[in-house]
């Protein structure tokens, strides 16, 4: 009997000593888009590392659509709050459709943290992710510096109903009015797809041939071979963005910029952010936390290009 209680006591310490498992769902809009591949990778790597540094055991339950469906996000949601998940970390396809669906988590006691696309009108604790009025400036002034200040500029700008995009026009415009010696021909809308993209600006360089600048609010078309017909150098572009794909345009000459999200960290800082809320009930600073983009050119490419292999999966 002595024996018997011993080796009970000895299973009860062992039990109480095992680490706290936290599972933290992630949401993002897409299996197959390499930014979100990367997020997926930065989250594992985040729980990883807090795991061994909290003595905590973190899990990483990615419910990601196959394509982008924000019904799909929502019930992914659901699903997790029902799993357990301690914390969220969502991309939104449409925020509208995943403002209740967030709320509900919330209420449930489950903190949402977004990033890159954001829904401000929920009951998520904090957002991380570029500035878009930022970014449109910041295409624009890189765009400015190629082209000396000088010439007729175009901004391909995709889907005319996302508000994030909406702003970034708002800011490549404004950034725009700074130089007397720049014309703006117009805004250029699009399916969200590679193709639309290139057969757009192939469509409107026919049409405007003087144009000598392009700002690429968004890269679509730059995940094609071949989309920029013109000759390296002859028309300036400067695109958000800078994936495997892409980065082929700035070898190539085409492109002297591209203005590359942290995708990696959306995965790796919004599960910093949601683990400090539910370890140490610790709220961020500020609402909305900034992810500055990093310029790529010649210079960084091919280092900038190595993050890549660490970041997809094998």
């Amino acid at each position: 009997m002595k024996k018997i209680l011993l080796l009970l006591a000895a299973c009860a310490t062992m039990a109480s000593a095992a680490p706290r498992t936290i599972i933290i769902g992630v949401v993002a809009k897409s299996q197959g888009n390499p930014v979100f591949q990367a997020a997926r990778v930065g989250a594992q790597d985040a729980a990883k590392e807090l795991s061994a540094k909290l003595g905590l055991n973190i899990k990483i339950d990615w419910r990601t659509p196959n394509e982008e469906d924000a019904q799909k996000q929502a019930e992914a949601i659901e699903q997790l709050v029902l799993a357990g998940a301690e914390g969220l970390s969502v991309s939104c396809s449409d925020a509208n459709k995943l403002t209740d669906a967030i709320n509900h988590a919330v209420d449930s006691g489950v903190p949402v943290a977004t990033f890159d696309s954001d829904a401000p009108a929920s009951k998520r604790f904090v957002t991380y992710g570029v500035d878009d009025g930022q970014c449109g400036e910041q295409t624009m002034a890189e765009l400015a510096k190629v082209m000396k200040g000088k010439g007729v500029v175009a901004i391909l700008a995709g889907n005319p109903n996302a508000p994030n995009l909406q702003k970034r026009v708002a800011g490549a415009k404004k950034e725009a009015a700074k130089y007397p010696g720049i014309t703006i021909r117009d805004t250029y809308y699009h399916k969200e797809t590679p193709q639309d993209a290139a057969a757009k600006v192939e469509q409107v360089m026919q049409a405007n041939p003087d144009i000598t600048g392009w700002a690429m609010i968004g890269g679509w078309p730059l995940f094609t071979e071949n989309a920029l017909k013109w000759a390296p150098g002859t028309v300036q572009c400067v695109a958000v963005d800078a994936l495997p794909a892409q980065l082929a345009y700035i070898r190539s000459g085409h492109v002297p910029v591209l203005l590359a999200q942290q995708c990696y960290e959306w995965g790796h800082r919004t599960v910093e952010l949601l683990i400090a809320k539910i370890v140490d009930h610790k709220n961020p600073p500020h609402v909305k936390e900034i992810s500055a983009l990093i310029p790529v050119t010649k210079e960084n490419v091919d280092a900038f290009g190595k993050n890549w292999d660490k970041w997809l999966p094998k």
